[in-house]
């Protein structure tokens, strides 16, 4: 049998300040082939280019990933401003309309990072643009030098940070056979109010929703705060993760 097909969102950025590409990180593809045992396509983050129905004949699950761009704010009722740009404006359109469409078809669907708060969105949810900002909150975006510099070490920036309570008998606590994980953090903007078919999965230990699933869906729906692209060749709780997403696909990939 030929291997399933992950399609893998792509995010708009500027080359060398002049070309426009769409581009997805090497982590996400190796995580699909090497974990989830799937062949990843990446497709473009723009309605323009990609067509949701010829794209979901095609592939037998998603994979939202993280990007540098935050969700427009304009998608949850909040005004924007300058210090929370970037945005992709083009991807949240098709996104948005992406993870309703998958969840309807049944469509194996994991969301990391920005794909979790897009998740969030496309059913009522709102997002804060920067979650250290609330009270008794942490600074979970990534590990910066003195200089305010980006750490150069990544086993540093993806290195695990905080825990992560899972509710007991839950999807993830059950997948993952524990109640507490420790993850990663890279991320500034986070749920605030969770959306209307957004079930909460496990918390930071501040708070911060970290794990999610779409209550009802008739198939694999879930998503996390933390970058579970990194390292889950070895890293237990992210293997565990993609090989359940994988089974997942093999088995819309049969069913089909």
């Amino acid at each position: 049998m030929k291997r399933p097909v992950v399609g893998v969102i792509g995010n708009t950025r500027l080359v060398e300040d002049r070309f426009t590409a769409q581009m997805v990180g090497e982590t996400n593809l190796r995580a699909v082939a090497d974990v989830a045992g799937a062949l990843p396509m990446m497709f473009a983050g723009t309605p323009d280019i990609t067509d949701l129905g010829a794209l979901l004949e095609v592939v037998d699950g998603v994979l939202l990933t993280g990007g540098r761009a935050n969700v427009h704010p304009s998608r949850f009722g909040v005004e924007p401003h300058p210090r929370h740009e970037p945005y992709d404006l083009p991807r949240d359109a098709l996104a948005l309309a992406l993870v309703e469409a998958c969840v309807e078809r049944a469509m194996p669907l994991l969301g990391i990072c920005r794909g979790f708060q897009e998740m969030n969105v496309a059913f009522g949810g709102t997002l804060h643009p920067e979650i250290r900002e609330l009270p008794g909150r942490v600074n979970h975006r990534m590990p910066r030098l003195e200089s305010g510099e980006i750490h150069p070490d990544h086993a540093v920036i993806f290195g695990d940070r905080h825990d992560v309570r899972l509710v007991p008998g839950g999807v993830f606590a059950k997948m993952l056979g524990r109640e507490t994980i420790r993850v990663n953090s890279l991320h500034g903007q986070g749920i605030l109010d969770p959306g209307q078919r957004i079930v909460i999965e496990g918390v930071a230990d501040d708070g911060t929703i970290e794990a999610i699933r779409i209550a009802e869906a008739p198939g694999f729906a879930l998503g996390v705060q933390w970058h579970a692209e990194y390292d889950p060749q070895r890293n237990p709780v992210n293997r565990a993760l993609f090989q359940a997403f994988g089974e997942a696909v093999a088995k819309h990939q049969q069913a089909r």
